[in-house]
C-alpha cells in the first residue's frame, strides 16, 4: 500500500492502471478523509484497510467478484467486532457485487466458480433476513451438480436449503394454540 496515495489493493486486482482512470484516482483520493492507515496500530486498521481497497477497486473499476470478496472480509471484520449493522451493510454490498459478477460472467478465470457464487449469494440473502432469494440460490447451485469439483459447495447448499424449508415449514410457537 502507498500511504501518500492513499491506495490499497487486493492482490487480486489487474495489474493495469488505465491513465484516465489513474487521473481520476489520484484527484478523488488526494483530499479524501481516510487516515493514514501505516501510522495507526488500532482494531480498526484492517477495516480501514479494506474499506480503502474497496474504494480504490471501484474507482479503478476492477472486477465486481474482486469487490464482492472485499465487501464480504469487512462484513465478516464487523462480525468479529459485533456490529451487526454494519455487518448487514456490506453483506449487502457483496451481494449486489456477487450478483453483478454472476450476471457479467466476470469471476471467468478466477478461482471463484458459477456454483460458489451462486452458494455465496444464496448464504448472504440469509443472513440479511431474504430466505426467499436464499432458497432461489441455493435452488440454482443443484444445477450445477455435474461438476464434482463443486461438491462442497453444493452440499453446502443443500444443507441451507434444507435448514431453510424446515424453519418455514415449522410454526412459530407464539403462533400454535
Amino acid at each position: 500500500m502507498c500511504a501518500s496515495l492513499r491506495l490499497s489493493y487486493s492482490e487480486d486486482f489487474s495489474r493495469y492502471f488505465p491513465p484516465l482512470q489513474w487521473k481520476s484516482f489520484r484527484k478523488k483520493s488526494a483530499p479524501s478523509g481516510f487516515p493514514a492507515i501505516l501510522a495507526r496500530k488500532d482494531p480498526f486498521d484492517a477495516i480501514n484497510t479494506y474499506k480503502l481497497a474497496s474504494y480504490c477497486g471501484a474507482l479503478k473499476k476492477e472486477k465486481h467478484i474482486i469487490l464482492a470478496g472485499i465487501c464480504l472480509r469487512i462484513a465478516w471484520l464487523y462480525r468479529i467486532k459485533q456490529n451487526k449493522e454494519q455487518e448487514e451493510r456490506f453483506l449487502k454490498f457483496a451481494l449486489k457485487e456477487y450478483e453483478a459478477s454472476y450476471s457479467t460472467g466476470d469471476f471467468s478465470g478466477t478461482q471463484v466458480s458459477e456454483a460458489r457464487i451462486l452458494y455465496l449469494a444464496g448464504e448472504i440473502s440469509r443472513r440479511i433476513g431474504n430466505e426467499k432469494a436464499a432458497i432461489r440460490y441455493f435452488s440454482f447451485v443443484f444445477g450445477r451438480q455435474k461438476n464434482a469439483r463443486e461438491a462442497s459447495s453444493i452440499q453446502m447448499a443443500k444443507d441451507r436449503f434444507q435448514e431453510l424449508k424446515r424453519t418455514q415449514e415449522t410454526p412459530h410457537p407464539l403462533l400454535q394454540h
